[in-house]
């Protein structure tokens, strides 16, 4: 399984988080740090986290038994590595300061204008992997769908949500195949989970398929970093597509806002 913990190491913790402790106490800070060293060996990281989350939790821990001995405050506003956010964000915003790298998206929504797509196509080429570049990458379809969703038309939030489960299903009346990079990451004989499979059924059923399909068909899996896209390009077409709220993007109290203020403080500690 990899490095063994060592148990002995831990319960003589120069901060003595073991040190005066009963043996339930010991053993519960024990599970907990090994919890945490388990996930840190196969890379489980907190969601939005980009930097200290291990010395986050041993001072938690710490702090949970009364040992501490570290006086630093919790984050609780601005990150001092990113850049600081307007007090009112725009979309474009978002791009400038916490979509990094945002080259994929731009050039995928380029490559869409291209083709002469609808502007409706772009717009979700354009946002169809937000959540990849400045949130979560788990089921980043659903993620991304749900932080447009008040902001968008419906076609564009589905599109969004149904090109997860499309990328893994090729489509050849469209010229669509299965991206060799997923065999590369996943391997030759990976299975997507049945709730992908089911979703993909679905979305072949819905009127709005060919939209969800035309992402992945802009979806580069390759980028050309001799190609500069800038995201003014798109200017006009989020002005037009995008409902930009007057409070700022995490503060008009939409069902998604609060997704918006993970991407603006990620590290908040509460």
């Amino acid at each position: 399984m990899g490095a063994q913990f060592d148990r002995r190491r831990f319960l003589a913790l120069p901060v003595g988080l073991a040190a005066g402790l009963t043996i339930s106490q010991q053993a519960e800070a024990l599970e907990h740090e090994m919890s945490q060293a388990l996930d840190r060996q196969f890379g489980v990281p907190w969601a939005c986290d980009i930097a200290g989350a291990g010395e986050r939790i041993r001072k938690n821990a710490a702090d949970d038994f009364g040992l501490s001995t570290d006086t630093r405050l919790y984050l609780m506003h601005d990150e001092p590595r990113l850049p600081k956010m307007p007090a009112a964000p725009t979309l474009m915003d978002f791009f400038k300061l916490r979509f990094a790298p945002a080259s994929h998206l731009l050039q995928s929504a380029n490559l869409a204008v291209k083709k002469g797509l609808p502007e409706k196509v772009v717009l979700a080429c354009l946002l169809h992997d937000i959540s990849l570049s400045g949130l979560i990458r788990t089921d980043h379809g659903y993620w991304g769908a749900q932080l447009v969703e008040p902001y968008v038309d419906p076609e564009v939030s589905w599109a969004i949500r149904a090109h997860q489960a499309l990328k893994f299903f090729p489509d050849p009346s469209v010229g669509y195949e299965y991206p060799k990079s997923y065999i590369r990451m996943f391997g030759a004989d990976y299975k997507p989970e049945p709730y992908v499979v089911s979703a993909y059924e679905q979305a072949r059923k819905n009127k709005w398929y060919m939209t969800a399909r035309l992402i992945t068909l802009n979806d580069l899996y390759a980028f050309d970093p001799k190609v500069v896209v800038m995201p003014e390009q798109f200017t006009d077409i989020i002005g037009r597509h995008f409902k930009q709220p007057k409070e700022g993007l995490g503060f008009d109290g939409s069902p998604s806002a609060h997704m918006w203020r993970s991407i603006i403080w990620p590290n908040n500690y509460l």
